[in-house]
């Protein structure tokens, strides 16, 4: 059955402007699940009017810290309980395995907002001084002002949450664009949560990117755009949003390597592999896409691997012996078909996987893949894929893997795997990313930052530094002393001039 959405802006559910919908499609079946509105240009102007409208009242933002603390914990609690129903909006929407949905991104969804909870009374400055000598310094942190968040369609409510959380926190109101692929989990969120915020501190706007997304970003009323997307998506937002010089915050494509040293553990790394590569369908910028074998224990590591691979699930995301779903979209499939020709038109080796499944009917599923014998220059390495395709290349020296692993645009994320300590540190602070797990991989917190580095973006979501990026500094100075006092006064415009 299909179910209808609107449009929430200004406290109100509305339909677009327009009157036009758009379908929101199940990946695993190809069915209609609901319709959108086909949110307009004059749609996301009234939602950015009432975003600063919420603002500039101090509706939002001049509630004190304790009182924002309050409200975004009583948007836990209500997501808390509504946990089932948002994980299969998540699964169905994107197609992402039902004990995926429920058991890792629901629950850490409910855990930042009580993390911003707290950070909210938790604010912190230079402490005041006279640093002058004949004044009071006092730091201020304050509010941006109004947000526009671009989301992306893999986690839609999960990275929705890692912006709102950290900006309402800081005092800011916002317009959120959910991708037109996965918009369903973030409205329903909305549903739950509508009486908690004041009117116009939270305004959601469904639809295309080149219509809500370029208004967002070159509307002068909006202060910051917050995207998580591909990296060709943030040289458009840096492009549009240069008129307006508004503040961002980029979190965009990854090409994630894994070194395994010649003192792993085989079975650990082979097993840390098969898990950061494929799950949530390898639609994650985190995820392993490339891994670096030692020469010595390259031969086992790959028999290993592939078993592990082959053993994997590929089914109805509902069900839970389910590993994988399918991916998001028949252009996805394509997309991984097309690096599959490209790798092996450039003469890597396919030892699993590489086909879309034929075995169901309806759905877009595709085979977890592996490639051996690839090169540092071919398209699968470079490249960002989103697909469940992994690259994985045999190194003689450290130094070599490190260079290899760095030589891409990308540095969202590594992860290296060992024993000797020394060795590990060093691989870790040569990694040009801005995540290095030691012997896991994929591993996030509220309480630690993640962002990339080179081509990756800038900017953080989680922990106390997103909190620092949705908020701009003031220094206010406090005159003690009287303008006749003061030697630079007095030599500019007193007897000296």
């Amino acid at each position: 059955m299909t179910e209808d959405y609107k449009m929430f802006i200004d406290g109100r559910w509305v339909d677009s402007e327009s009157k036009e919908t758009f379908a929101v499609i199940n990946p695993a079946t190809e069915e209609v699940i609901a319709k959108v509105p086909n949110g307009t240009k004059k749609d996301t102007e009234k939602a950015i009017l009432a975003a600063r409208a919420a603002f500039d009242s101090g509706v939002w933002s001049g509630k004190t810290p304790a009182e924002r603390s309050q409200i975004l914990w009583k948007l836990a609690e209500a997501a808390e309980k509504d946990l089932d129903k948002i994980a299969k909006l998540e699964s169905l929407n994107v197609g992402k395995t039902l004990k995926y949905a429920r058991e890792n991104d629901v629950p850490f969804l409910v855990d930042n907002l009580k993390f911003f909870a707290g950070a909210a009374r938790n604010i912190e400055g230079k402490s005041a001084g006279e640093y002058a000598g004949i004044g009071t310094s006092i730091i201020r942190r304050e509010p941006i002002g109004v947000v526009g968040a671009i989301l992306p369609w893999n986690y839609p409510l999960f990275i929705a949450i890692w912006k709102l959380a950290p900006a309402l926190a800081a005092g800011n109101t916002l317009v959120l664009k959910p991708s037109s692929k996965t918009p369903l989990s973030l409205l329903e969120f909305i549903k739950v949560t509508q009486d908690i915020l004041p009117k116009g501190a939270i305004n959601v706007v469904t639809g295309h990117g080149e219509v809500v997304g370029q208004e967002l970003a070159t509307n002068p009323k909006v202060d910051m755009i917050t995207v998580t997307g591909d990296t060709s998506t943030g040289r458009k937002i840096i492009e549009l949003t240069s008129k307006t010089v508004k503040r961002l915050n980029l979190q965009l494509s990854g090409k994630a390597p894994l070194i395994v040293l010649p003192d792993a553990s085989i079975d650990a790394a082979t097993e840390g592999t098969v898990v950061s590569a494929f799950w949530n369908n390898a639609e994650d910028c985190t995820a392993t896409t490339r891994v670096y074998v030692h020469e010595s224990i390259y031969k086992d590591f790959i028999d290993m691997l592939v078993k592990k691979v082959k053993k994997l699930r590929v089914g109805d995301p509902l069900d839970r012996k389910s590993d994988m779903g399918p991916l998001i979209s028949q252009a996805q499939v394509e997309k991984a078909e097309k690096y599959v020709k490209s790798a092996l038109d450039e003469g890597a080796k396919l030892v699993a996987g590489g086909h879309r499944i034929k075995t169901f009917k309806k759905g877009f599923f595709f085979e977890p893949t592996v490639f051996i014998d690839v090169k540092q220059d071919m398209k699968i390495c470079q490249e960002e894929i989103f697909a469940p395709v992994l690259a994985v290349f045999k190194y003689s020296t450290v130094d070599e893997a490190i260079s290899k692993a760095n030589g891409v645009i990308y540095g969202l994320a590594a992860s290296v795997w060992g024993k000797d300590i020394t060795t590990l540190i060093k691989v870790a602070n040569s990694l040009k990313a801005g995540t290095v797990w030691i012997n896991d991989h994929g591993i996030l917190v509220s309480e630690m930052p993640h962002g990339g580095y080179k081509q990756s973006g800038f900017g953080k979501d989680l922990s106390m530094y997103s909190l620092e990026d949705y908020m701009q500094v003031k220094h206010v100075y406090i005159d003690q002393t009287g303008l006749a006092k003061k030697p630079w006064y007095n030599t500019v415009y007193g007897d000296k001039v």
